[in-house]
């Protein structure tokens, strides 16, 4: 009995040690829900576990030290270092929402459902999880591009609900970024790390982490300079992260389609606090028709140095050069009835481009942006951005425009004027954002609350030539007059062709506060407010432009209700949000029917819109099913509505529509994504053109727009890390010209785009093998105008992971 009784006693010793060398705790957010998979680590050590499903954690006690500091980091909230004794154990552990992480771009690639994300903090400007954001929005995730071999930005939106093409990017000052439909408005890509940049050129995927495409009039967030009334996108680059990695990838295919895309990775000096990411790549191809190339070069450094568990300092640089041949437009005309109405009595040959590779457009773009992010105490933070850009062109820009008979001025004709400018402009701008965030509780109300400040300058300089005719050709390339276009030809015709010189300058200072209430776990409501200063300084170049100068001010509002029966499930929604648009005055015929007539000086009141949103989002089977589905609905009041002398502001447009969205991971290994959007645009009065009341307003796209994508990655046998993909994207018809109905219209077929790949790929490399559009479908885009779009072509893709 006195050896069992010493047996038990020394054994009972050894599990008490061993209980007291195991710190114990619970990691929970500010809501009292656990955390799970938050990293804790000894400070100093590579000591380190995570939080279980429960949200609890054990770890080894240094034993040798009378205290230790545990550090607690989780995507998405800020980072917490706590210091532990001999004694502590049965820690509860309270983590915050936060800015942004960098190191979430790496964090999160190991998501089963890679086409989902389920939070963000640029879209409310706060860390909130989709389910309870009010608004709608759309991610496009890098895991997509890379399972589609993305090799162009219009390619990546083709995955967002609701979103279709009206224009390519054609390079020319001021708005050369391609131009979307959204929600019944036309939208460029403006917002890079949600501020202001600049993306007037060709946008290299390469540098994109992922795409968030946000639904709405969005001004009280956002301004009115960089969103539409259908929206906004907002594109996030990579950042660096903690380590050292990256790839290498190579790719070529159809057309003469030739890429190499560098991403590296490493902490500088063996301090982990001190980041640099480096991405760099050049891609080129040639057109589908007789001419035509696109050549771009790009160079993304970013810098990130932790300084302590507050302070953090992050930059990064984007320089893009591209040069290429304008893509073909055929601008229609919209002052006189068409001759054809469809392509078959257009009888456009498709092969041919118009042009020559010898008169191209260069757009050097430039963007940079600084950050300090300060965690002024565990509720509290701020977060100083600094961000700018430079856009040029230069080079040969052309349009082709279908002109009027000049015999009776009263039909255009079936021919098409090949008009060429000398291109000598530049655009820059200037941000300062500043942002307070607070997650505190009032008694026992949640409160997230952002508030900010934000001053955006921006400069648009031209010294472009005026403009010169080549010639004129037929839809099949037949010159009927002039002189055949090649860089010789244009620079004669534009020799003595007078210059630009302006440079106008304007200004927006906005405030903004922004309130998410959490009345319960599953009931909370969002109210925000801006307000908006624009200044339009003119030309400083010309004293006569003085007298278009002003300032004018308004308020934006925005409200949301989201409850959630299922938390963290399933959510029902709705929200108001306010959109605005300043228009400039401009010089006008002081009679409208008289072109020659005295201009006067025309002044215009702000354009406002108003969007009533409903809807339901899930998270369901644990994280495996991500769907939204809502219906919208937008009035545009005081719209400008008219071309030339019958321009007015006298409209009102309404857009209203739904939109489903799913993202599903049913079983390991299958990704799925799919879309379908219906809108319903319609001008619903304009007394200065009512032939076009009742009627599709031309900017909305086509009604019905639909996208889906699989991909399935085997996980065992002998033929494990083979995957395939494969998907459509498509269209219904659309009348081109539905702005213009007394002229007549010009329908562009509906159309569905098939594509499909198949890989390989381990931890190492990856070997695909991408067709688009294996049907070889003819399908054209456009807004006003007839573009053709790529037929069939291939892809191979070779990347090394190091």
């Amino acid at each position: 009995m006195k050896e069992i009784i010493t047996t038990f006693f020394i054994l009972f010793t050894v599990v008490s040690i061993a209980q007291e060398n195991i710190i114990r705790g619970i990691v929970e957010d500010n809501n009292g829900i656990p955390l799970i998979g938050v990293t804790v680590i000894t400070k100093g050590t590579e000591n380190g576990t995570q939080t279980d499903v429960n949200g609890s954690f054990e770890i080894k006690r240094l034993t040798s030290k009378t205290e230790q500091a545990l550090v607690f980091s989780y995507v998405g909230y800020k980072t917490k270092t706590v210091i532990v004794n001999q004694t502590s154990n049965n820690l509860k552990i309270v983590l915050f929402e936060g800015n942004e992480l960098l190191s979430e771009v790496v964090v999160d690639t190991n998501r089963k459902n890679k086409f989902s994300r389920k939070e963000s903090a640029y879209v409310a400007k706060l860390p909130l999880k989709n389910i309870e954001n009010s608004q709608v929005y759309s991610t496009i995730t890098n895991q997509l591009l890379v399972s589609q071999s993305t090799t162009s930005f219009e390619d990546a939106l083709k995955n967002s609900v609701g979103i279709s093409k009206l224009w390519t990017s054609t390079g020319r000052g001021g708005d050369g970024a391609g131009y979307y439909a959204l929600r019944g408005f036309a939208v460029q890509p403006k917002l890079v790390n949600g501020v202001s940049g600049i993306t007037n050129g060709f946008v290299n995927p390469n540098n994109v982490e992922r795409i968030e495409v946000i639904k709405g009039p969005s001004a009280t967030l956002f301004g009115s300079t960089i969103t539409s009334y259908g929206g906004l996108i907002n594109i996030i680059t990579k950042k660096p992260y903690q380590g050292t990695g990256g790839n290498i990838t190579i790719s070529g295919g159809s057309f003469n389609f030739k890429k190499i895309a560098l991403d590296v990775n490493t902490d500088l000096e063996d301090n982990e606090n001190i980041s640099l990411r480096l991405n760099a790549g050049y891609q080129s191809e040639d057109s589908f028709q007789d001419q035509g190339f696109r050549k771009s070069l790009f160079l993304a450094p970013s810098l990130s140095y932790k300084i302590n568990d507050k302070l953090s300092l992050n930059f990064s640089y984007e320089l893009s050069s591209n040069e290429q041949t304008n893509p073909t437009f055929l601008f229609l005309n919209r002052s006189v009835p068409l001759v054809f109405k469809n392509l078959k009595e257009l009888n456009y040959d498709t092969s041919k481009s118009l042009t020559n590779n010898d008169v191209t457009i260069n757009n050097p773009t430039q963007n940079y942006r600084g950050e300090v992010s300060y965690k002024i105490t565990d509720n509290w933070s701020s977060q100083t951005i600094i961000a700018g850009g430079n856009a040029t062109s230069k080079g040969i820009y052309t349009y082709l425009w279908n002109p009027v008979n000049p015999q009776d001025n009263t039909q255009a004709l079936p021919l098409f004027s090949l008009l060429a400018q000398n291109t000598d402009s530049e655009t820059n701008t200037f941000n300062i954002q500043q942002n307070f965030t607070g997650d505190f509780k009032i008694g026992e109300v949640r409160n997230r609350l952002v508030v900010g400040f934000d001053y955006l300058d921006s400069q648009s300089i031209n010294k472009s030539s005026g403009w010169g005719m080549v010639n004129a050709v037929t839809p099949q390339g037949q010159i009927v007059s002039g002189v055949p276009i090649n860089k010789e030809n244009v620079d004669a015709i534009l020799t003595n062709s007078a210059r630009s010189n302006t440079n106008v300058n304007q200004n927006i200072i906005g405030v903004y506060a922004s309130d998410v209430v959490n009345i319960l776990p599953e009931l909370s409501l969002m109210a925000g407010v801006r307000y908006d200063r624009f200044n339009y300084k003119g030309d400083k170049n010309d004293t006569s432009d003085d007298e278009k100068t002003y300032t004018k001010s308004t308020f934006s509002p925005k409200f949301g209700i989201v409850y959630q029966p299922m938390l963290n499930k399933l959510s029902v929604f709705a929200n108001y949000q306010n959109g605005f648009s300043y228009v400039n005055p401009e010089l006008a015929p002081s009679d409208p029917n008289n072109p020659t007539s005295d201009r006067v000086l025309v002044s215009y009141d702000l354009e406002k819109a108003n969007q009533y949103e409903f809807g339901v989002k899930t998270n369901l089977f644990n994280n495996k099913l991500d769907a939204t589905v809502n219906y919208y609905n937008i009035t545009v009041s005081d719209k400008v509505i008219g071309y030339g002398p019958s321009k007015q502001q006298n409209g009102k447009v309404n857009s209203q529509g739904i939109e489903v969205e799913i993202n599903a991971n049913p079983v390991s290994g299958l990704n799925v994504r799919g879309g379908f959007s219906y809108n319903d645009a319609k001008v619903v009065s304009s007394p200065s053109t009512p032939a076009s009341e009742g009627k599709r307003y031309a900017e909305a796209g086509p009604e019905i727009a639909y996208n889906f994508w699989a991909d399935y990655k085997l996980q065992d046998g002998v033929l494990k890390n083979l995957g395939f993909g494969a998907g459509f994207n498509g269209t219904s018809e659309f009348n081109t010209m539905a702005s213009y109905p007394q002229l007549g219209e010009f329908i562009l077929p509906a159309y569905t785009i098939f594509n499909a790949s198949i890989y390989y790929e381990t931890s190492r490399y990856r070997i695909a093998l991408k067709a688009n559009n294996i049907t070889d479908k003819e399908y054209f885009t456009g807004w006003s105008t007839i573009t053709p779009q790529n037929p069939r072509t291939f892809l191979g893709t070779i990347s090394y992971k190091f």
